[in-house]
């Protein structure tokens, strides 16, 4: 069990909590001292909002519900947004992804840097982001020591806090991280939510501008769209822009048979129609079931970095529908990024 008792200095690069309760809450991450971040409004106050250094565009992938490949879809969506061009300059996009599901991140084994040590930090006291297949990242996932002696895996390590630690430690991953590099920032943040309606968006939709905006991930079930109203209802009350939905795990493609019918494994998408229209929000792509996808997630390797040539022969029509309507999401994104 990880509790703010167990956070503790592991190398000269990353100084971990102090042992007063009073500095635990302020500081959970340990880090320098540093110009405060923008405070939760109090009852009745104004609501403290400022951009994050270095971002021009901040980009949300929410879902309501759990499991429903929401950190593979944002994963997948950032680097399919690297491989597209910025509009105004005509040069690559650059991007990086955050990682705020505080108490079960998945960007570490997602980008194959499980266990990679912890971030350095710069002469002031900012986080330097990890950099894997050539994208930054950051996530809680890099911040939290092992409990097994002698071991640097940290996988099995639960984060026990309760609310006013999370809201702190949010905090401080949205504005105590330095996205530059290479003298200039980031084009687009892909901003990685934990599912519901918890701390975790309420202190984003309260204290971040976000001038970018936001995707909801769900699937076709009942139960997943459920939450999905739930949280575009919670993401408009705190004012974050609603881009479309991404329909998760929509139709199967069976790469051996002769028939290339799609079979609706968990249903077929007219409730998922239905609830967008209801909500006036539209609907980005639909994204088929597909087990290279899962495959190259628990490798560390974004599908849509994979060769074309594998792809069309380990997963068929299906593989090559899901990477040509990802990215027709990213265009669609980019779009409506630049229109905001």
């Amino acid at each position: 069990m990880f509790t703010s008792h167990h956070l503790r200095p592991i190398s000269k690069n990353l100084r971990f909590l102090s042992t007063s309760r009073r500095v635990q809450h302020e500081n959970p991450l340990g880090l320098p001292r540093r110009p405060p971040p923008p405070q939760m409004p109090r009852k009745g106050g104004p609501i403290q909002r400022r951009s994050i250094a270095n971002v021009d565009k901040v980009l949300v992938v929410a879902s309501g519900k759990g499991g429903v490949g929401k950190s593979t879809i944002a994963l997948n969506l950032a680097f399919a947004l690297a491989l597209r061009k910025n509009e105004q300059t005509n040069a690559p996009l650059r991007v990086g992804i955050l990682d705020l599901d505080i108490f079960g991140p998945s960007i570490p084994t997602l980008m194959a840097l499980k266990n990679a040590g912890e971030p350095a930090l710069t002469s002031v006291g900012s986080i330097l982001p990890m950099i894997n297949h050539g994208l930054p990242c950051m996530s809680m996932g890099f911040l939290i020591p092992s409990t097994i002696p002698g071991s640097d895996d940290n996988t099995d390590t639960p984060i026990v806090w309760r609310g006013l630690m999370v809201q702190k430690a949010v905090q401080q991953l949205l504005f105590d991280v330095d996205w530059s590099r290479d003298g200039q920032g980031l084009d687009i943040l892909v901003v990685d939510m934990p599912p519901g309606t918890g701390d975790v968006p309420l202190t984003l939709g309260q204290l971040v501008n976000v001038d970018g905006s936001c995707v909801i991930v769900s699937t076709p079930q009942d139960v997943a769209l459920s939450d999905v109203r739930k949280g575009i209802a919670m993401l408009r009350k705190v004012s974050v822009p609603i881009t479309g939905l991404i329909l998760n795990q929509s139709f199967y493609l069976c790469p051996g048979c002769n028939s290339h019918t799609p079979r609706y494994l968990f249903g077929k998408p007219d409730n998922f129609h239905d609830v967008a229209r209801k909500l006036d929000t539209p609907v980005l792509g639909e994204l088929p079931l597909v087990e290279g996808v899962s495959t190259s997630a628990d490798g560390g390797y974004p599908y849509v970095l994979t060769n074309i040539k594998m792809v069309e022969s380990t997963d068929g029509d299906g593989g090559l529908t899901w990477r040509s309507n990802m990215a027709q999401v990213a265009e669609r994104v980019t779009s409506a990024l630049w229109k905001s």
